[in-house]
């Protein structure tokens, strides 16, 4: 069977997008520990999935990442929390996303993901990049994606592709996705703060139980607020 490469975080994007190619790639789940609040938590959504959908998974720590962040993410920094308003206000989404914009995350985990792909020939790198989070996190964009799949014709001997499923996707539209591939979104987790509940009011959570209420589709998410 074909092999492929899933950057897991345990999150509902990242979820969805790796549900989409279960059935025709052994897939390898790898999720990053760089200091994050939320790191306990996504690695338990992220065991879960795996141990559902069969998927082998590993963790990958990068401490040094976590040393150089100033991100609210990974650091003694309070995390934004915002109203539903503030979701589809391009000032105040691009102060939330600065605020937990870690260093040049997708560009190293994604040359990571890289270089598993090439050690065990496999074909995809799969990714929960999306429409939605590309419009305020510049490395969540499509034309991201088009650029980093240029640098791997260029520097990589294998024939190896990104694959976002969810790059031209609105978060409701990503559920909808999840829905269809019977993605396990009921185990995902999504909340930048780490708790046991999502927080509810960071944008993460946000944007998750805005796009399920919307669909009115049957949210299990459990939130504190």
């Amino acid at each position: 069977m074909k092999k492929a490469i899933a950057v897991l975080s345990g999150g509902l994007d990242c979820t969805v997008a790796s549900s989409v190619y279960d059935r025709d790639y052994e897939i390898h789940a790898i999720t990053f520990n760089y200091g994050q609040k939320a790191f306990k938590r996504e690695l338990e959504a992220s065991r879960e999935i795996c141990k559902k959908m069969n998927w082998s998974h590993e963790v990958i720590d990068l401490p040094w990442l976590s040393k150089i962040s100033t991100s609210s993410l990974n650091t003694s920094e309070e995390i934004p929390e915002v109203s539903e308003a503030d979701l589809d206000d391009i000032e105040k989404s691009s102060e939330s996303a600065s605020s937990v914009w870690v260093p040049a995350r997708n560009t190293v985990f994604t040359s990571i993901a890289l270089s598993y792909a090439e050690s065990i020939g496999a074909e995809i790198i799969i990714v929960g990049w999306n429409g939605e989070e590309g419009s305020t996190f510049p490395d969540n964009s499509k034309e991201y994606m088009e650029k980093f799949n240029e640098l791997i014709d260029v520097g990589s001997p294998d024939k190896i592709k990104i694959e976002a499923p969810a790059i031209d996707l609105n978060k409701e539209e990503i559920i909808e996705l999840g829905v269809k591939v019977g993605a396990p979104m009921e185990l995902s987790y999504s909340c930048y703060k780490g708790g046991d509940k999502h927080c509810g009011v960071c944008e993460s959570c946000m944007r998750r139980r805005r796009a399920f209420e919307n669909l009115n589709v049957k949210d299990l998410t459990e939130y504190e607020n």
